[in-house]
């Protein structure tokens, strides 16, 4: 004899609650869904040579404040090795990550900025093109760490805001910010040459060079205001399939 519950419940059959149901929903969804990998490999080649620019910035920066001319040029020549280096290494062997994307352009602009001080005040740079170069460098390194903190996935911790191998936003940069990336390097690089070789006079060519990269570095900065591609939210592949499935079947 079977025992009263099973009785029971074969005369009045138990319907699923609210929450079953979400749960057998999530059920048929979950299987379907890739597992997300949040975090990636940051101990890449490219990401090392990268990371020895960033290193080697406040080295020339103290040649430079010091006269160290010819260290100075050797030192600034290895960053632009590298620099087209790093980028090549990445695309020819897929070692692109997405912290590449950031501290790459960070380890250009750390560069940029201690030689543009740097040569400010040694009176080689003019201080009306350090003020435009910097400013703009400025606003972007803010508008940077508001994009990754929204974007950050949660919990929302100053340890994995700091975390680089939670990728969470992808900078992405403008064409015409590749060009002025380019430009500023040259004119760093022929002021820095400049006291090397005294007896060639680079002055007219350094004049020009001035007003062509004060030009290229605003219209670079109003690129990324205007450009809706300039910086990519990641967001895990399957929250939002998860997302659209169950939006599909609240419409139905």
């Amino acid at each position: 004899m079977r025992p009263f519950p099973s009785l029971v419940a074969d005369f009045y059959p138990r319907t699923a609650s609210p929450t079953e149901d979400s749960t057998s929903k999530l059920r048929k969804i979950l299987p379907a869904m890739p597992k997300a990998n949040l975090r990636e490999n940051i101990y890449t080649i490219p990401n090392i040579l990268t990371a020895s620019r960033l290193v080697a910035a406040p080295f020339i920066g103290y040649c430079i404040l010091h006269d160290y001319h010819a260290l100075t040029l050797g030192l600034f020549a290895y960053a632009g090795i590298t620099d087209a280096l790093d980028g090549w290494i990445a695309r020819r062997w897929n070692l692109k990550t997405v912290v590449g994307t950031i501290i790459d352009p960070m380890a250009d602009k750390t560069l940029m900025t201690v030689l543009t001080v740097a040569l400010a005040v040694k009176g080689a740079l003019p201080v009306w093109l350090a003020v435009i170069i910097l400013g703009r460098d400025v606003a972007l390194a803010i508008s940077a760490i508001y994009y990754r903190w929204i974007s950050l996935p949660p919990p929302k911790t100053f340890a994995r805001y700091w975390d680089f191998s939670l990728p969470s936003a992808e900078v992405r940069p403008t064409q015409i910010s590749k060009y002025n990336t380019a430009l500023q390097l040259g004119l760093m690089g022929l002021t820095t040459l400049a006291p090397v070789i005294p007896a060639v006079d680079l002055s007219t060519a350094l004049g020009v060079m001035q007003y062509v990269v004060a030009t290229t570095t605003i219209w670079s900065g109003a690129s990324y205001v205007y450009s809706k591609d300039a910086v990519k939210i990641l967001t895990p592949p399957p929250v939002e399939e998860g997302r659209a499935e169950d939006e599909k079947k609240e419409s139905r």
